[in-house]
């Protein structure tokens, strides 16, 4: 990394961020990555593969090495191979126009959180290592595989297999499932559990389930769920899509019916937080195996 300037990170974040400005949910980083070729072309160097990584161009990895202060100074948000920016970025993004100066500014708050760990790694005058970087930039490539294996897995699930394995998840939280809808017309309603065995206490819980992978869903959805909630019953809406903000907004404003939204990437991190309690006839439907690596950069 030593042969990229300041200068040259900060016009690659920089397209990076203009990219982004455009899209509050973000964009997958497959997608940012191939639109940047057309706002910071790549130089002739940039173009040629990375030594140890056959197939990717020095560019890509270079890009992911440079976002990383981003990152790390609470300007940029990377979660599950989804890039978007936060409040603090769009404004920085406004401020700091010359490159080097954008890209100085990261790596003085990128310090700060340097300092402020239980253990800091030696770090050169910006703020960085270069073999930091690098396993940095590969576990987020190893990050972004995965989830992508993960949401094709699901997307290829079939309805009725997705809303037993929601059903697994609720039984691995420690609900009582009372009943899963068969194949067919469910009335609006998947699932049904309680929190006892013979459902005589605490909340009645209503569960739908919607598999729509790249299909949000709306407001007029949510309402329709809210409409067979009775008093006292907790609506827990499961959306492989997710849902728009209108309806997000809706639940948030419920006062008198509880309603929780659950899209893929909450399942998801529920899914692994409660995942030796799942019974193993659902955990079979979408089967986990955890790979650790060395957390150098915390």
């Amino acid at each position: 990394m030593a042969e990229v300037t300041r200068k040259r990170s900060g016009e690659l974040v920089r397209g990076v961020f203009s990219l982004l400005l455009a899209k509050p949910d973000g964009l997958p980083a497959k997608d940012v990555l191939s639109r940047l070729d057309r706002v910071a072309p790549p130089t002739d160097s940039e173009r040629q593969p990375y030594p140890s990584t056959p197939g990717v161009r020095r560019y890509e990895r270079i890009v992911r090495f440079s976002t990383i202060p981003f990152v790390k100074a609470g300007w940029l948000l990377k979660d599950k191979g989804q890039w978007s920016l936060t409040e603090d970025g769009r404004q920085a993004y406004e401020h700091y126009r010359d490159p080097s100066r954008f890209v100085q500014e990261a790596h003085q708050l990128y310090k700060k959180w340097v300092a402020a760990q239980p253990k800091n790694e030696p770090v050169n005058q910006d703020g960085e290592t270069e073999d930091l970087e690098t396993a940095g930039a590969t576990i987020e490539e190893a990050e972004e595989r995965a989830w992508a294996e993960i949401e094709q897995h699901l997307a290829d699930m079939s309805p009725y297999d997705f809303q037993h394995l929601v059903a697994g998840l609720i039984r691995g939280m420690g609900y009582h499932v009372a009943w899963v809808s068969p194949p067919g017309r469910d009335g609006g309603i998947d699932v049904i559990a309680h929190t006892d065995p013979l459902g005589v206490t605490g909340p009645r819980i209503k569960v739908q389930v919607k598999r729509r992978p790249g299909e949000r869903t709306g407001v007029d959805g949510v309402r329709a769920f809210m409409a067979v909630l009775a008093d006292g019953d907790i609506g827990l809406f499961v959306s492989s899509g997710g849902f728009s903000k209108d309806a997000e907004e809706e639940a948030r404003r419920q006062e008198k019916r509880r309603i929780v939204l659950v899209d893929l990437k909450r399942l998801f991190d529920l899914w692994v937080e409660y995942y030796t309690r799942i019974p193993e006839e659902q955990r079979r439907l979408f089967p986990l195996r955890a790979i650790y690596f060395l957390a150098n950069d915390e």
